[in-house]
């Protein structure tokens, strides 16, 4: 680590549990964001500016006004501009020695299982099921840990589906594939903008303890936020023994 490096993640190397070996462990790892709106914000950023050195950032999607009540890597001139390369500038200012990855275009499963397969682990930050359930089965098949969140409303949710572990959960266990889209969109019924900065920073922390292999991550428990109250809960995941996914 080079000296900048050294005064740069000082904080981080204070801590015993992260030290210099942890540190290093952040700047030789490869994290794949899916999603550059309101939850892939607050987590890209923190995870950029942890030193995270090689961060994949997917998003098809432009940069619109109403976007920016809560997307907080754009600004007003992002606006018409791609989200994953507004994220790649945004995060460049932030922490210049790692290496962003914008993927603008909308990927087939093909193409997000070949990202996946160079990463160290997903980061699940789309608001549709289709892409999550789609994570779900790359994220299984690579045997590779999955942070999922989701924020609609003053409700948001986290969970952590680590397929390193024969006993992990699936997105799949938690919320069955029924054939029908009923996402609430924010689009449709709103989200309480520091919501989201909430989840997508719980989502970065999940992430990095993952990467320093520390504390306990949220692998078979579902952490939810009811923010009018600020009334977290963990509810208690089980692996569905009749699950399509990781039950065989």
């Amino acid at each position: 680590m080079r000296d900048n490096q050294l005064i740069r993640y000082s904080r981080h190397i204070l801590l015993p549990e992260i030290d210099y070996e942890g540190q290093l462990k952040l700047i030789n790892s490869h994290v794949l964001i899916v999603g550059a709106g309101g939850l892939g914000s607050a987590a890209s950023i923190y995870l950029a500016a942890s030193g995270i050195g090689n961060i994949t950032i997917c998003d098809f999607d432009n940069v619109d006004l109403s976007n920016l009540q809560r997307q907080i890597l754009h600004t007003d001139k992002s606006l018409g501009i791609n989200k994953a390369l507004s994220a790649k500038s945004t995060l460049n200012l932030i922490n210049s020695e790692i290496k962003i990855v914008a993927i603008e275009k909308k990927l087939d499963i093909k193409s997000m299982e070949s990202l996946a397969k160079e990463a160290d682990l997903i980061i699940d930050c789309s608001d549709n099921f289709l892409t999550r359930y789609s994570l779900n089965n790359i994220a299984f098949n690579l045997k590779k840990p999955l942070v999922s969140g989701a924020a609609i409303q003053f409700d948001g949710q986290v969970s952590v589906f680590d397929f390193r572990k024969n006993d992990s959960p699936c997105y799949q266990c938690l919320f069955p594939d029924s054939g029908e889209d009923k996402e609430l969109r924010c689009s449709d019924h709103g989200v309480f903008s520091p919501l989201v900065g909430i989840i997508g920073s719980t989502q970065a922390a999940e992430a990095m303890k993952l990467i320093l292999e520390i504390g306990k991550p949220l692998v078979g428990r579902l952490l939810i936020l009811e923010a009018k109250e600020m009334n977290w809960k963990s509810l208690k995941i089980l692996k569905d023994p009749q699950c399509k996914v990781c039950s065989n």
